[in-house]
């Protein structure tokens, strides 16, 4: 008998293939994306030393940002972290989804990320 599987489980499983290939560095660091429900959060992490180098969430009351659950909030955050990250001297960096599916809200973080300034 098949053993049944809920989505986070797929998507971590998913996560751990991907991670496999990526790897953040302090010249080109991981952005990490990871979206619930209500919310979605971004954050640049250097692999080797272990440490976030920058971070964004729609949690957040500076990043101005009424729901991370829509793709209005994700375009947002999106320009915060690359923001954030040229103002670190960030300019190159590796994108993770996280499992999850490259659309929507994903894409959507991407896309404005990479209008701000960030090229991956």
């Amino acid at each position: 008998m098949k053993k049944l599987v809920n989505r986070d489980e797929v998507r971590r499983r998913i996560h751990t293939r991907i991670r496999k290939r990526l790897s953040g560095e302090a010249e080109r660091p991981r952005l990490a994306v990871f979206r619930s429900t209500n919310h979605i959060y971004a954050q640049l992490i250097d692999d080797r030393q272990g440490r976030t180098i920058v971070a964004a969430s729609s949690t957040q009351k500076s990043a101005g940002v009424g729901s991370g659950g829509n793709v209005a909030g994700a375009k947002a955050i999106g320009k915060l972290v690359a923001e954030l990250a040229l103002a670190k001297g960030i300019k190159k960096v590796v994108f993770d989804r996280g499992g999850f599916l490259y659309h929507g809200r994903i894409k959507a973080l991407a896309d404005a990320a990479r209008e701000a300034g960030l090229e991956f």
